[in-house]
């Protein structure tokens, strides 16, 4: 079943949409996302029962993509990574010593190739107009962090060998987690919507 790309994203119902102010508004944008990225990337919430913080970088990641949609957030994700292979410490655990390329081929390199087509996915999720439902936002989001562990597993398995406990290190400790926050973003982003729809009546 064909999706109808034709709904627009949160970040088109405001500001200029034309011309050059246009131009200026999607930079300022990008700039703020990469920010965003930056900072949500390095914030880790403790999970009681859990061995493992929330990094809300992923977080971040889907919401972005359904904001932005699919060139937009693109277009962000890139810009922050690009901001990352220069060396710059924004990634999750990128530090002063570990970071740039070297940090990027480590055992997060294949998460950050599932960052790229989770955020294309939530963004073409958002053009579909899923982004205004809870139920389709939660689908999304789910879907987009499949598309993040599927390569980032399979990363780690060409890194260590498919004989090491590859879904104990880079799944099962992060579920819990990762539940809470598609959670979060299946009610943000579609309250969000109806407070601007309720701020246009």
């Amino acid at each position: 079943m064909a999706l109808a790309l034709n709904k627009s994203v949160m970040t088109e119902v405001f500001g200029p949409s034309e011309g050059t102010a246009l131009r200026v508004k999607q930079a300022l944008m990008v700039v703020l996302g990469i920010v965003l990225l930056a900072v949500m990337a390095k914030i880790k919430v403790p999970v009681p029962g859990s061995p493992v913080a929330i990094s809300m970088g992923t977080f971040a990641v889907l919401t972005i993509g359904a904001a932005y949609g699919p060139r937009l957030g693109l277009t962000t994700l890139l810009g922050w990574m690009i901001v990352g292979m220069l060396g710059f410490d924004v990634f999750q655990s990128s530090t002063a010593d570990l970071n740039g390329i070297s940090y990027m081929m480590g055992s997060t390199g294949g998460y950050l190739v599932g960052y790229v087509l989770a955020t294309l996915a939530l963004g073409y999720a958002a053009r579909a107009g899923w982004d205004r439902s809870v139920v389709l936002m939660a689908l999304a989001m789910l879907i987009g962090n499949v598309l993040i562990y599927v390569p980032g597993l399979a990363w780690l398995a060409v890194l260590y060998g498919l004989d090491q406990p590859i879904l104990a290190w880079g799944l099962t400790p992060f579920l819990l987690g990762d539940a809470l926050k598609l959670g979060l973003a299946a009610l943000l982003v579609p309250g969000l919507w109806k407070l601007i729809g309720d701020a246009r009546k």
